[in-house]
């Protein structure tokens, strides 16, 4: 693997929030293990795949997805806004920035701010209101700006 290659799966694997990340080859099986934060491992066996041949060109990059997801940082019930009859914190199209509050998620009672940790535009909201929300969950897609 080339050292740019390898940059671009480290950036890759923060950015979905990988943990742990274990690959083996035994002979004609490969085994890949996934951890994501606070996550259990998931283990995926892998078909051996065909030899390519020496003459074949290199493929083209593939083109990444920049924009950035806001993750639940805990277990709870996902919250709009700070009241039912308050007026939600963010709506697609909003601009938000590093440290504005988008959201609570409520655990144990407890009503947790939940901050953009990066400037960026409300692209698409992933969770409906009242709704559980698992450790690490997407929650709000932003596209940079």
């Amino acid at each position: 693997m080339e050292p740019n290659d390898m940059d671009a799966l480290l950036g890759l694997m923060k950015q979905h929030g990988v943990a742990e990340f274990t690959y083996s080859r035994s002979g004609d099986t490969s085994s890949l293990a996934v951890k994501f934060a606070g996550a259990a491992p998931v283990a995926v066996a892998v078909a051996p795949a065909a030899a390519p041949a020496a003459s074949a060109a290199r493929p083209a990059a593939v083109a990444v997805d920049n924009s950035r997801v806001i993750r639940a940082p805990i277990v709870g019930t996902f919250y709009r806004s700070p009241a039912p009859d308050k007026p939600a914190y963010v709506e697609v199209g909003d601009r938000v920035r590093k440290g504005q509050v988008v959201c609570i998620v409520e655990a144990m009672k407890l009503m947790n701010q939940i901050e953009s940790d990066v400037d960026g535009v409300i692209a698409e909201i992933l969770v409906d209101n009242a709704t559980p929300v698992q450790f690490g969950q997407e929650l709000f897609r932003l596209a940079p700006g």
